[in-house]
């Protein structure tokens, strides 16, 4: 891998860290086990523009950052919510731009990321009454994944910048 690739990937991994330690500082403002996905950002950018795997590595990264500085549980759902977010972010990508927005595919990779981690956590304390939450986790993965596209439509061309270096 070219050393220009490695820092650039290097870089988004700050991106990444940076923005996911923003979002645990504003959770008093949200309702429980809500965030606004603010890396997922950098991870969009990375599979529409970069590589899928180097956005699923960097996607791992992060549960690991989450893993040591949160706690086993935490880095547990950040993996698994990551990952099935993920896999449908890839699956979506695979269509036409005209077919899905990147609202659309932000959206679903939220709600994805959600339902992966209610299944885990519904898993670990063996409470499928959790899944009663999904509705609301449903609501705000609609505002978060639209947040997200826009501000992705926003710094898409300072992230391509950065890229070309």
């Amino acid at each position: 891998m070219p050393t220009k690739k490695i820092a650039l990937l290097g870089i988004m991994l700050g991106i990444i860290v940076v923005l996911t330690t923003l979002e645990y500082m504003f959770v008093a403002l949200l309702p429980p086990n809500v965030k606004p996905g603010l890396a997922n950002i950098v991870i969009m950018y990375c599979v529409f523009s970069v590589g899928r795997t180097h956005a699923i590595a960097l996607n791992a990264t992060k549960s690991l950052f989450v893993l040591l500085t949160r706690g086993a549980m935490a880095g547990l759902l950040s993996f698994c919510g990551g990952m099935l977010s993920i896999a449908i972010i890839i699956l979506l990508s695979n269509f036409k731009k005209k077919q899905f927005s990147y609202a659309a595919i932000s959206i679903s990779g939220a709600c994805a990321h959600n339902l992966g981690q209610l299944l885990i956590a519904i898993i670990v304390t063996a409470t499928p009454a959790l899944v009663y939450y999904f509705p609301i986790l449903i609501i705000w993965s609609i505002a978060t994944g639209l947040l997200t596209s826009c501000l992705l439509k926003i710094v898409m061309p300072l992230l391509q910048k950065l890229e070309k270096g």
